[in-house]
């Protein structure tokens, strides 16, 4: 489960700590009853949680290596300030909420990064707790970026040195209706469009060229440190020549004039690219007359490979779906399998009426895309459309203008996508008055035919390659220090495709999981195989571990998941997991030592859901005992649950409602001690400290913690007390 860092809104309890934190390493956090309630006086009378395990390995009640844990996020434990001292007063062993997964350390190009992990494993060593390490092997909060660019397709070789050229950018002067680039100021000057393109009017020279500049492209959708080709067609009423300069506000990638003369020509200036994105600027102060630019290219050339089309979507306008926008007088609505969109009358910006098309998803920076459509109009026009990022109204990149007239044509026009988060496609008829027509719209881009599916030996091949080279970067940072770990994370469905009466692993391609799930996460066993991807993992982790200064006698690998305490199911989730590590362990090589119960659970305040969500805790406990394995409860927290079936909020719980969470926290601890064999304790760890914050990602707004946000401590905190073996202090003398 994914953790929200804790709230660290300090009040004077907390400021209490600090103080003291300096001198003692760890403040013995007690409530500090700023508030005068009497009825909350009592929780001075405990003493901090780990004080009664110690108590209890004293007594023999519970094994020695018991592990009583808290989950944090690791910046916050690094800080040594108000996290640290919490964890350290009251707990001996941490488990990092994300710091230790995958997606927060592998990044998109492959590259690790362990800084966070290192740091966290220093301070843990000197505020002498250990790290339950979570998690090496999970479908949620990967690099899937990365892992799925690992396993595409394989481009074919060609001969690299037939090269063609692929246009970048382009802008055609000639359709458009207005310039409405960045300009300079200078008297002399004037800029305009018409039908021959970009008219540029110099009536007298300037004293230097700089003094008439004027972008005549923007957006670029350049790569630092890569060869390309500016053409320019234009000509002139004279002979002459204008400054080019392409690139940003400072240096230039290229910074020279280039002439040009009477008839129409196209001008290639080559260049290298000097950073990501920029602006083509010209300057021709010096010229006097008339300067006309049709159109503005940037290309370069590569190797030749086959494409084929893939759609982002198509619309054919025969059903409901059509397109959206704004600011028209007749928003775009269907008839008979034709998009129509009515402006009475022209406004005064193209952008005062926008036709709206959002495929869901962004569109990719860096990636060209096609929009392919029949179009007329009942008047021409130049119709302008690009991709907009709507945070801001940031533009992203400007396709080429397209020409419509009053018969159907179909245009097919290419643009580079220049921007993050450009989930918007906008075409702008502000300034049309009259009605324009659509039909048969579609958005595509090229994807390289030269290239083969790698097989499924190649993908599982490179997985493993993949899973052992993130374990061992984890493990080397780690430095044998972290001897517990949820080798693999939620494996299990929950339900049985195959029949054959135990859960199936999840999946994406056996459908297993929702739609949702099987876009967002990556899972490594639809590659790995379902036997071999936890074998890979566990062996992966114990040659790792050993290498990386580590004893392998005290590894311990944990087999961690969700609703192993269901009552739906009587408890299958939990049956099928023992199966299933029956299976991989029937290899007679790979040894699961422990099963971890995240246990997210709620009081009910309905008494038979209550009493059997207790009944089906304890047959939990009572199956995990029976593997005869190391059993954990990993993610220990509880929220309620009304009567209607409704979660009640932090803000909204009773007096009487939290002493019903207290009994079921001192329930649960209690009978994980009263059915779990001492040797096959290994720990309990709290997943919240405090209650989840209202902005929290986890559980939000709900009563889930020891402390409230304050930190004070709560009634919950006595019965995780007690059910450590402290007395019950409420209403004694």
């Amino acid at each position: 489960m994914k953790l929200k860092n804790i709230n660290i809104g300090l009040g004077l309890v907390a400021l209490v700590a600090l103080s003291s934190c300096a001198d003692d390493k760890f403040s013995e956090y007690r409530t500090d009853m700023t508030k005068n309630q009497k009825e909350y006086q009592y929780l001075n009378n405990y003493k901090p949680l780990k004080d009664y395990v110690e108590e209890m390995k004293a007594a023999g009640k519970c094994n020695p290596d018991f592990k009583l844990g808290i989950a944090l996020a690791a910046n916050d434990f690094n800080k040594k300030e108000l996290v640290y001292c919490l964890a350290g007063s009251n707990f001996v062993e941490m488990t990092a909420g994300n710091a230790m997964k995958y997606g927060s350390c592998v990044a998109a190009n492959g590259n690790m990064s362990f800084n966070t992990v290192k740091q966290f494993v220093s301070t843990a060593k000197d505020a002498d707790m250990t790290i339950y390490g979570h998690t090496l092997a999970w479908h949620s909060q990967q690099n899937n970026k990365y892992l799925n660019g690992i396993i595409a397709d394989k481009e074919i070789q060609v001969d690299p040195n037939e090269k063609v050229e692929k246009i970048d950018y382009e802008k055609d002067w000639s359709a458009a209706d207005a310039f409405t680039m960045w300009k300079g100021t200078y008297d002399d000057g004037s800029i305009s469009v018409d039908a021959d393109g970009l008219k540029l009017v110099n009536s007298k020279a300037a004293s230097n060229n700089y003094q008439f500049q004027y972008h005549i492209a923007d957006n670029l959708p350049l790569t630092n440190n890569t060869d390309y080709v500016l053409k320019i067609t234009c000509k002139a009423t004279s002979e002459g020549s204008a400054y080019i300069g392409i690139g940003g506000w400072g240096d230039k990638a290229y910074n020279k004039n280039f002439s040009f003369s009477t008839e129409w020509h196209e001008y290639t200036l080559p260049f290298k690219s000097i950073q990501d994105g920029g602006f083509i600027m010209m300057q021709s102060g010096l010229f006097v007359g008339t300067i006309h630019i049709k159109d503005v290219k940037i290309v370069h050339m590569e190797t030749p490979m086959m494409e084929i089309p893939v759609a982002v979507k198509t619309l054919d306008f025969s059903g409901t779906e059509s397109l959206g926008g704004w600011g028209m007088d007749v928003a775009p609505h269907n008839v008979n399998g034709v998009c129509e969109v009515t402006n009475r009358s022209a406004k005064t910006n193209a952008w005062d009426s926008q036709i709206n098309f959002q495929p869901g998803d962004a569109f990719e920076n860096g990636k060209q895309y096609h929009l392919k459509m029949k179009v007329k109009g009942s008047a021409p026009f130049s119709l302008t459309a690009g991709f907009q990022n709507p945070d801001g109204y940031k533009g992203c990149g400007d396709f080429p203008a397209i020409s419509v007239s009053t018969q159907w044509k179909e245009v097919d026009v290419a643009c580079t996508v220049t921007g993050d988060n450009a989930l918007r496609l906008l075409l702008n008829m502000g300034k049309y008055e009259g009605t324009l027509y659509f039909d048969d719209f579609e958005v595509y881009y090229m994807k390289s035919a030269n290239a083969i599916p790698l097989t499924d030996e190649e993908k599982k091949d490179t997985l493993s390659w993949a899973m052992g080279n993130w374990i061992d970067g984890m493990m080397n940072a780690c430095e044998g220090y972290v001897t517990t770990w949820d080798v693999v994370n939620e494996a299990l469905s929950g339900v049985d495709k195959d029949g054959d009466g135990f859960y199936d692993l999840q999946s994406a391609t056996r459908e297993t999981v929702n739609a949702d799930d099987a876009k967002n996460n990556f899972y490594w066993q639809d590659y790995l195989g379902d036997l071999d991807y936890v074998r890979i993992a566990v062996a992966d982790a114990r040659k790792s571990f050993a290498a990386h200064n580590g004893d392998p006698s005290k590894l311990k690998l944990f087999i961690n998941d969700y609703n192993l305490e269901s009552t739906w199911d009587n408890n299958k989730k939990l049956e099928s997991l023992i199966h299933w590590i029956g299976e991989w362990e029937s290899d007679g090589v790979t040894k699961i030592d422990g099963i971890a119960s995240q246990m997210h659970v709620s009081f009910n305040a309905n008494p038979a859901v209550q009493k059997s969500q207790e009944e089906h805790i304890v047959r939990m406990l009572q199956l995990m005992a029976n593997t005869g394995k190391l059993v954990k409860i990993s993610e220990l927290d509880m929220g309620y649950t009304a009567e209607d079936g409704k979660a009640v909020m932090t803000e909204d719980i009773t007096e009487a409602q939290h002493h019903q969470m207290s009994d079921f926290y001192k329930f649960i601890v209690s009978k994980y001690f009263e059915i779990v064999p001492v040797a096959q304790q290994y720990g309990i760890t709290q997943w919240c400290a405090t209650d989840s914050p209202a902005d929290s990602g986890w559980r939000k707004g709900e009563p889930t913690g020891l402390w409230d946000c304050n930190y004070l401590r709560k009634h919950t905190y006595a019965g995780f007390a007690e059910g450590l073996g402290a007395q019950h202090y409420e209403n004694a003398e």
